[in-house]
C-alpha cells in the first residue's frame, strides 16, 4: 500500500517570491502555489514565471508540489496551463470545476501542453453544480486520462455560492462536505477539506480540523504557516491508534485465524474490514514517520 500524507496543504501565494522560498522549508505534507486567487490581475505574468522557475529549481524535499492555474474562462488560462505543465510539479490545481466534462477537458489540455505523466490533477469542489455532480466528477478517476486523484474542497467559495453562512461547527456546510467525502471515496480518490480563516484562532482550528477528520477528509488546506502544526497532530494516528492497528493485522496473521471473518482482539470483537483499515492507518503513520 503506497499512501502519501496530505493531512496540511498549504496556500502560497505565486507572487511572493520570499513566500515561495520558505514554502521549501515549511513542515507541510504539500503546498500549492497559487496563480488564481492570492494573485492580482497586474502580477499574474510575474506570479507565473516565479512559480514555474521555484518548481523547476526544486528543493521542495518530500513535500507534494502543486500549482493553482487560474479558470479556463480568464485569460491567464492558457499561459498558466503551458507554464505549469512545462514546470512539471506533482500536479496541477484547477478551480471551478463544475462537470466530468471539465476535468477531462483540462486533463487533455495539460497533456497537449506536454505535462509529464507523474503531473496528476487536483480539483477545487466549490459550486453548487460541483456538488451535484460529485459523483460524476469523481468517477472520471476510473479512466487514467484524467488525471484525478484529489478533491479540495473550496469551503469560502461554496458560502458564497449557496449563501449558506460560516459558522462555528459548520452545520450549513455539512452536506456538502459529506457529498463531496463521499463520492471520493466510492472512486477512490483523496479529499482535502477548505480553509480556516481566523489563523489566530488556534482552538477554533484545531476544532475544525477534527470534525474535519471525522467526516472522512484527509487533511486540511491552510492559508498561514502557523496552522501546520495543528493540521499534522490531529490528522495523524496517535501511537495507541497505530499500536492498536498493528495489533490487529498481527492477529488476523495467525495461522488459528486464516480464513475467519471475524476473531477477538483483547477482549474485542473486530472483523475483516476492520483489518483493511488498520493497514491504512500502520500505513500513513509509516509514511509520516518516514518524513520526519
Amino acid at each position: 500500500m503506497t499512501i502519501r500524507p496530505r493531512r496540511s496543504v498549504l496556500y502560497m501565494p505565486g507572487s511572493n517570491a520570499r513566500a515561495l522560498e520558505k514554502a521549501r522549508t515549511l513542515a507541510a505534507d504539500a503546498v500549492i502555489l497559487d496563480l488564481e486567487d492570492a494573485v492580482a490581475p497586474d502580477a499574474k505574468a510575474v506570479a507565473r514565471q516565479q512559480v514555474a522557475d521555484a518548481v523547476m529549481a526544486g528543493g521542495f524535499g518530500s513535500r507534494e508540489v502543486i500549482i493553482r492555474v487560474n479558470g479556463h474562462s480568464t485569460p491567464w488560462y492558457k499561459d498558466d496551463v503551458a507554464a505549469a505543465a512545462a514546470a512539471g510539479p506533482d500536479a496541477i490545481l484547477v478551480p471551478k470545476v463544475q462537470t466530468p466534462g471539465d476535468v477531462m477537458r483540462f486533463a487533455k489540455d495539460i497533456r497537449e501542453a506536454g505535462a509529464p505523466e507523474h503531473t496528476k490533477l487536483w480539483a477545487m469542489m466549490e459550486t453548487p453544480l460541483a456538488i451535484l455532480n460529485a459523483d460524476a466528477i469523481a468517477r472520471t478517476a476510473a479512466d487514467p486520462a484524467s488525471r484525478l486523484t484529489v478533491f479540495i474542497m473550496g469551503t469560502n467559495d461554496i458560502a458564497k455560492e449557496t449563501r449558506a453562512r460560516l459558522i462555528p461547527g459548520r452545520l450549513p456546510m455539512a452536506a456538502y462536505l459529506s457529498i463531496c467525502v463521499a463520492a471520493a471515496r466510492a472512486h477512490g480518490v483523496e479529499i482535502i477539506d477548505g480553509v480556516y480563516n481566523d489563523f489566530s484562532n488556534e482552538a477554533g482550528l484545531r476544532e475544525e480540523c477534527e470534525q474535519g477528520r471525522d467526516f472522512g477528509m484527509d487533511g486540511k488546506t491552510l492559508i498561514h504557516p502557523n496552522q501546520i502544526g495543528v493540521c499534522n497532530e490531529v490528522f495523524a494516528p496517535t501511537q495507541a491508534e497505530a499500536d492498536w492497528c498493528r495489533k490487529i493485522i498481527a492477529a488476523f496473521k495467525q495461522p488459528e485465524n486464516a480464513g475467519k471473518g471475524a476473531i477477538q482482539v483483547d477482549g474485542k470483537m473486530v472483523e475483516l474490514l476492520h483489518a483493511e483499515m488498520a493497514k491504512r492507518t500502520v500505513a500513513i503513520a509509516e509514511a509520516i514517520a518516514a518524513r520526519t
